[in-house]
């Protein structure tokens, strides 16, 4: 169950936050920054690549690389195809994954490792059969790690993973705000340089500007009323969210929030995009779970008992393509099986501007919901 006035309880929240989620959400902007310089000092603005590389390759550990791969995906052209190197293994510990490199990778392909460990045994092994085939490897982890050591010795290049004091005062959540931005940063600058998306400098700044601005509208200080993501974790109390997404920016940004729900916050939820959503999850909003349904009978005791879980729809949208839209059919099909629908759009702005105050904000609504169902 969910107490909702803990949202409004600025002190109850930072007792309850003991993995500094509400911190990382808060300082995304900052880490950008600092994960953009490691880029920087690192050497990404000299590189002279000869040409795009056939394929890109992620691997790494949890959420966050999986996040990462997905919006490297999105973002890039398709020029380049990006593919996430899924673990093998008996266990999630970093000493029981296993990762190989398909068959067909060589020297004209790139190979990246993104982890916020670095002790993973398999991917410094990893780095090694990439150096033997010919790969490039670029590697995002923290500074003085085994990884670290062997993508030197693979000649590959290093980038310090920007770091938090606070980061190793409990094991990282891979769905954790400030582990995405400080992972996925530095290559969103590598494949700027290399020519598969866009991602200059101005933009990671403007991306950075917009992660504070929604730090400011979503912080723990500001109530709910006037707080989109606290707002949203209110209307996701006892509900089962089925998020819909729209526009390029929002696919990737919906399923981080599902993803999210489910490893913070112990919540389950459904993603899809529009316009196959309509068809995806017709029959889930025409079920025992639509809002008008009532499984039970009408002499249940509804003080003791808790209430029953059904669906309430979060629509994320960015610009769609062609000026075509499937929001209004969303709504009409929502509100068809009275089911309450949530809401958000970013400010215009650039590409990755936009992408960041989605992620910001569900960021922040997955953190909160977090908080008031552990305390």
């Amino acid at each position: 169950m969910i107490d909702e006035t803990l949202l409004d309880a600025p002190e109850a929240l930072a007792d309850a936050d003991h993995r500094g989620l509400l911190r990382g959400a808060a300082e995304a902007g900052a880490r950008v920054r600092t994960a953009a310089r490691h880029a920087a000092e690192a050497g990404v603005g000299d590189l002279r690549p000869d040409g795009r590389p056939r394929a890109v390759l992620i691997a790494g550990p949890g959420a966050a690389a999986t996040h990462a791969a997905d919006l490297l995906g999105t973002l890039a052209s398709a020029g380049s195809p990006v593919t996430r190197l899924a673990p093998t293994g008996v266990a999630s510990a970093s000493g029981a994954l296993r990762w190989e490199l398909p068959g067909w990778a060589g020297s004209v392909d790139l190979l990246l490792i993104a982890t916020p460990d670095g002790t993973e045994p398999s991917l410094s092994t990893l780095a090694e059969q990439a150096y033997r085939r010919g790969c490039t490897v670029v590697a995002v982890a923290p500074v003085g790690t085994p990884l670290a050591e062997s993508v030197a010795g693979a000649h590959g290049l290093f980038i310090p993973m920007a770091t938090a004091p606070y980061d190793h005062d409990e094991p990282l959540a891979g769905s954790a705000p400030g582990v995405l931005w400080a992972l996925l940063t530095p290559l969103l600058a590598l494949l700027d340089r290399v020519g598969l998306l866009t991602a200059p400098p101005d933009a990671l700044e403007a991306a950075a500007d917009r992660l504070d601005q929604v730090a400011e509208r979503c912080g723990p200080a500001i109530a709910t009323y006037s707080n989109p993501a606290k707002t949203l974790a209110a209307e996701l109390a006892d509900a089962l969210p089925v998020i819909w997404t729209e526009g390029v920016a929002a696919g990737p940004a919906g399923r981080r929030f599902a993803a999210g729900l489910a490893e913070l916050s112990g919540i389950p939820a459904v993603v899809a995009e529009l316009p196959e959503a309509l068809a995806e999850h017709s029959a889930l909003l025409a079920g025992p779970l639509a809002a008008s349904a009532d499984p039970d009978d009408f002499f249940r005791d509804r003080v003791d008992e808790p209430p029953a879980l059904h669906a309430r729809v979060v629509l994320l949208r960015d610009r769609p393509l062609g000026g075509l839209t499937a929001a209004p059919a969303a709504r009409d099909l929502a509100l068809s099986h009275d089911t309450p629908i949530s809401e958000l759009e970013p400010e215009p702005g650039g590409e990755i501007e936009t992408l960041a105050e989605l992620i910001a904000v569900t960021d922040f609504a997955a953190v909160y919901l977090s908080l008031v169902s552990r305390t």
